[in-house]
């Protein structure tokens, strides 16, 4: 039986009804996209606010999700009505394993619709259900840091409920902000060129020998649309990445720069715009910056 995953996403929530419309039938693409380019199946369908997968392999599903910009977070759900006791039902049915005796836990309560409740009478209300359930397990309540933490999500006339919450990379769906050529020689470009991905923007590559790995083994599974990158030599890089920009008809370069190299790469570079969003980063945090990159993309 198909299992639903509920894939929320967050800046896209702040645009004007018809830039949200347009971001969010790009996100779905590039979902499907994602799936497609994996070997994997999903039905996917939106209520305005969420996305909402049907998949029979929900951990197969989290983890390319991960992989899609514009996506926050991504939870396996239980669904039921929003009836309050029909949820008060589902927490009592689901939270029973989660449970065990002298944990901590926390109802994080959100509602969306005309109901009557409050969100935060919906969680107070299901924090009483859970002592009230199990008495004799010592169970008390921690806001701040749960052993257990109980999801609970009402849209309209359904309501879902989750015991975890998987990080997705956020940010806006790639080809929502332009196309750009970039540069990746190393770890420091290559984590240039995922930030402005991350902003919307499609990236054609140009690798070096050193760059190439990152590019295959990480950037490319973040847009499984994208071209093969130029593979060139570290010499012929920048020539490479000129005429890689002007053939796409690029809106602007991306460039692995250190802040006293700005001024000269200006200068060669003329006119182009120019994006270098590591620019103030040490080397140090750009390590820990990719680490976490990488995460995403395993």
């Amino acid at each position: 039986m198909p299992v639903v995953v509920l894939v929320r996403y967050g800046e896209l929530a702040l645009k004007s009804p018809p830039v949200r419309r347009e971001f969010e039938r790009t996100l779905s693409r590039n979902i499907l996209a994602q799936f497609a380019a994996n070997a994997s199946a999903c039905r996917i369908h939106s209520d305005g606010g969420h996305f909402y997968l049907e998949t029979d392999d929900p951990g197969a599903a989290a983890r390319l999700l991960r992989r899609v910009f514009g996506v926050t977070s991504v939870s396996v759900v239980h669904e039921t009505t929003s009836d309050l006791p029909a949820i008060a039902s589902a927490v009592r049915e689901f939270a029973d394993a989660q449970l065990s005796h002298g944990a901590s836990f926390a109802i994080r309560a959100r509602r969306t619709g005309q109901h009557a409740f409050t969100s935060q009478e919906l969680g107070r209300d299901l924090g009483a259900v859970v002592l009230a359930t199990w008495p004799d397990r010592a169970l008390h309540v921690d806001l701040g840091t749960p052993d257990v933490e109980i999801f609970v999500e009402v849209r309209g006339p359904k309501a879902y409920l989750s015991f975890d919450r998987v990080r997705g990379p956020g940010g806006l769906p790639i080809g929502v902000a332009g196309r750009l050529a970039a540069l990746v020689d190393g770890r420091r470009a290559a984590l240039g060129a995922w930030l402005m991905m991350k902003r919307g923007c499609q990236c054609s590559l140009v690798a070096t020998a050193t760059g190439a790995p990152l590019v295959r083994e990480v950037l490319q599974r973040f847009d499984p649309k994208s071209d093969a990158p130029r593979l060139v030599t570290d010499e012929d890089a920048s020539e490479a990445l000129r005429r890689l920009a002007d053939e796409v008809k690029a809106d602007g370069i991306v460039l692995p720069l250190s802040i006293d190299e700005y001024p000269a790469a200006r200068g060669v570079w003329g006119d182009r715009v120019v994006f270098s969003p590591t620019v103030g980063w040490d080397d140090a945090e750009v390590e820990n910056r990719w680490r976490a990159v990488i995460a995403l993309s395993s």
